[in-house]
């Protein structure tokens, strides 16, 4: 079997491992548990990212190895752990996670999720379960607020999925860097895969990090303090680089659980220097405004995919005075410069 299975991304770290096919009685999978499984149908997911960040075509009766997890994906799927794994279970996501499906975006309701069928738990050596967050438990440290302390921290938020907030991210990224500063991209939350990091790295960003390099295979359902731990974590690996901002993309749009969890949480906005909203219309973009405002967030900047609408671009700048750009303008220099050293830019947060 050994020769055959295709790893995931989120397997990358897996080493030493046996193969068990044995149920332990009455166990329960938890986020992170890494098992091998044999795809049953082809549905969305054709391909998984392996090992090497290359994505690999599957096929039925192929075997892959993956992590249970969750996933929240408004324009996607919706699914979580399952309370036992002799069931049909289902890719989440194309980095390696896999759970059961609870609902889906109607445009896949003829396509469905790609099946599988457990096949066995990769074990240590113990004879213990494997699990990726386990396997990066040193990388991790409790949340202080230090590391934030020590750069400026500009999250990227959205007001739903696919509302252009990484492409927003990543040309900023461009623009900082083109005015000479050294900039981290950082994704803080999602369901791992490395396109986002992966597009950041390209427009020349210093350095990349997000929570799959911390072993989750999603973020989904994790708690406050799980959170606040992985994001002083992430802010410490890249403080090797001395950058001078970390533009941090928060997944999916502001009333997501875990969004919604860190933007109001206290001891969280106080270490942010700065906000871009990205929004996918205009009536997404005040509102959001409002929403931030409200939990005590300034944003600086608007962009996303409503800027690729002139007649949208005039709808917004006539109902707010907050600055507008799209990703030509966030990619300039002279941009990115002149945003950060404005006067309302700094810590534009209550």
């Amino acid at each position: 079997m050994e020769n055959r299975i295709k790893r995931t991304y989120i397997c990358k770290d897996v080493n030493a491992h046996s193969i068990d096919s044995n149920l332990p009685e009455g166990y329960v999978p938890v986020a992170g548990d890494v098992a091998v499984f044999e795809v049953l149908r082809i549905g969305k997911h054709k391909n998984v990212q392996g090992s090497t960040r290359r994505n690999i075509t599957i096929m039925p009766g192929d075997m892959i190895m993956a992590a249970f997890g969750t996933r929240y994906a408004t324009e996607q799927f919706e699914g979580y752990l399952p309370d036992q794994v002799n069931q049909e279970l289902h890719i989440l996501g194309a980095g390696g996670t896999v759970g059961v499906l609870a609902s889906m975006h109607y445009k896949f309701k003829d396509i469905g999720p790609t099946t599988l069928r457990f096949a066995g738990f990769a074990k240590d050596h113990y004879g213990k379960v494997i699990n990726t967050k386990e396997i990066k438990q040193k990388l991790r440290v409790k949340f202080s607020g230090a590391a934030a302390a020590a750069t400026k921290v500009i999250l990227s938020l959205g007001s739903s999925m696919d509302s252009g907030k990484t492409t927003s991210a990543a040309y900023f990224v461009h623009g900082l860097k083109k005015a000479g500063f050294t900039v981290a991209f950082i994704k803080l939350t999602g369901t791992v895969y490395t396109k986002d990091a992966d597009l950041a790295s390209d427009l020349g960003a210093d350095i990349v990090s997000d929570f799959g390099d911390f072993g989750f295979p999603s973020t989904y359902m994790c708690e406050e303090e799980e959170l606040l731990d992985l994001y002083e974590s992430a802010l410490s690996g890249v403080l090797i680089k001395r950058p001078d901002y970390v533009i941090m993309e928060i997944a999916d749009g502001l009333y997501e659980r875990e969004t919604k969890m860190l933007l109001t949480c206290a001891r969280f906005r106080q270490t942010v220097e700065a906000v871009i909203f990205s929004a996918g219309d205009s009536l997404a973009a005040i509102n959001g405004v409002q929403t931030l405002n409200a939990w005590g967030f300034f944003p600086s900047a608007l962009c996303g995919l409503f800027t690729a609408s002139p007649l949208l671009m005039r709808e917004v700048k006539e109902n707010t005075a907050v600055p507008v750009y799209d990703i030509e303008q966030l990619s300039t220099g002279a941009t990115a410069a002149n945003l950060v050293n404005q006067k309302h830019w700094r810590r534009a947060i209550n």
